[in-house]
């Protein structure tokens, strides 16, 4: 299994934790099981087609998953992947 690093804006949608598990041999499946494990997270990282939205950033072991093979970057045992939603907002 893959360790999925939670950012705090995600982690109530998974119990509260920091880290969770997924399966999966590449990113997307990763992502695909936590979203199936936590639908909340899906509603907040998915497009209504199921992609990742445009502005979540995704880094397998600190590396840039749009860098490497996005979706398709291969994943095992013992690696990390970290999901960061962007952030953004503010006041005039």
């Amino acid at each position: 299994m893959t360790i999925v690093k939670i950012p705090p804006v995600l982690r109530q949608a998974v119990g509260g934790e920091r880290t969770v598990q997924a399966a999966g041999t590449t990113v997307g499946e990763v992502l695909g099981n936590l979203c199936d494990q936590h639908p909340a997270v899906g509603a907040q990282i998915l497009t209504p087609e199921g992609d990742l939205h445009k502005y979540v950033n995704v880094y397998v072991n600190d590396e840039d998953a749009r860098l490497l093979q996005w979706t398709d970057t291969p994943v095992g045992t013992g690696d990390t992947v970290l999901i960061l939603p962007a952030m953004a907002g503010g006041s005039r």
